[in-house]
């Protein structure tokens, strides 16, 4: 399973960047809120992201509302550096845009998706990405392990060559919350985990790895205060 990280800030992106292990960013309209950024400087922004991870896939959502709209917004985003994906929120609206930006090489990451209809229609569109949300189903105590489970069996069913421009369908878990999301769906094979900043780094500690350390450290300065 690949890590994304869902977030718009640069220093977070830098720092996942560092580690290692980032395969791709994933921005939505709140994460860009919280950068203080303006309208006037969003597409720049979405820039500068992407010129931190060259060549990594980077989604930049349109807040469009007519599929018109949404398709110029796809068009215009998908211009600003090769390894932009231009992500849509689920509706009918946004299959008819997807289903005309695929046919034209665009790759679309279609988003806030809760059911396994939306993820077939939304592969079936031509979206190259479909991203199924856990954590806003625990927050109305209903099962989003249980939901993601069934998209990821739905969508593995079937084979998507020809759908868009890369042939395949990628499931990104979203809306993670915390290391057993991250655990349950790379268990279920979902193909991609995007996750904040702060829950990859729970994802990275454990209590015994902690102590395991501290008993390491207390043992190697006996070592240094025996010479």
């Amino acid at each position: 399973m690949k890590f994304f990280i869902d977030t718009a800030d640069l220093d977070e992106i830098r720092e996942a960047e560092g580690w290692g292990v980032l395969a791709g960013v994933t921005t939505n309209p709140s994460l860009y809120a919280k950068t203080g950024g303006r309208l006037a400087d969003f597409e720049g922004h979405m820039v500068r992201i992407c010129e931190v991870c060259e060549g990594l896939p980077v989604s930049a959502e349109s807040q469009a509302k007519t599929i018109e709209d949404m398709v110029a917004d796809a068009r215009r985003l998908s211009k600003l550096a090769p390894n932009i994906v231009v992500k849509l929120p689920i509706c009918e609206e946004a299959l008819t845009a997807c289903h005309t930006v695929a046919a034209e090489g665009i790759r679309v990451n279609m988003t806030l998706v809760f059911s396994p209809t939306q993820a077939l229609l939304a592969a079936n569109a031509g979206a190259r990405y479909v991203s199924p949300f856990v954590g806003r189903f625990d927050d109305i105590a209903e099962d989003g392990i249980g939901q993601l489970a069934s998209v990821v069996r739905a969508v593995k069913n079937y084979d998507w060559a020809g759908r868009n421009v890369d042939g395949r369908v990628e499931i990104i878990t979203a809306s993670v919350r915390t290391p057993n999301h991250i655990t349950q769906a790379a268990l279920l094979g979902a193909d991609i985990a995007t996750v904040p900043l702060v829950a990859l780094r729970k994802a990275v500690r454990h209590p015994l790895t902690d102590q395991g350390r501290a008993s390491f450290d207390r043992d190697w300065q006996k070592v240094l205060d025996a010479q």
